[in-house]
């Protein structure tokens, strides 16, 4: 079992920077593969990117790529999303998820952090 805190969200102008930060609990961490997915108002909860457990590979989202950099740090149990360029329609709630591999399918990954929202005015 693991447990999930996401932090770093906020409120930032078009072409702005978030770095958002997920802390898991447990001796766990390095036994899954980990990812971040977002949820706008009205929307499904989509996909943005993932790592898998050493952190060797990455997969992103199309709307993403070039701009968000997915990271973790095995030793301090924590995922990192440094965003870059954000877009207005880069605003949503912002959860991560760890789950058994590198996958983009959001019925696969099985512990869920609360969520932290990434709000981008233009």
């Amino acid at each position: 079992q693991v447990q999930l805190v996401e932090s770093g969200g906020g409120l930032v102008q078009a072409g702005g920077s978030l770095r958002l930060s997920c802390a898991a609990s447990g001796r766990t961490f390095t036994t899954y593969a980990m990812g971040w997915f977002r949820q706008a108002p009205g929307k499904e909860r989509e996909f943005v990117v993932a790592i898998s457990r050493i952190g060797g590979n990455t997969v992103y989202a199309d709307s993403v790529k070039g701009r968000f950099t997915i990271s973790r740090d095995n030793a301090k149990n924590t995922m990192y999303l440094q965003m870059n360029s954000l877009k207005p329609e880069d605003t949503a709630v912002y959860y991560c998820a760890a789950g058994p591999v590198l996958v983009e399918t959001r019925g696969l990954y099985r512990h869920w952090g609360q969520g932290t929202q990434v709000t981008v005015s233009s």
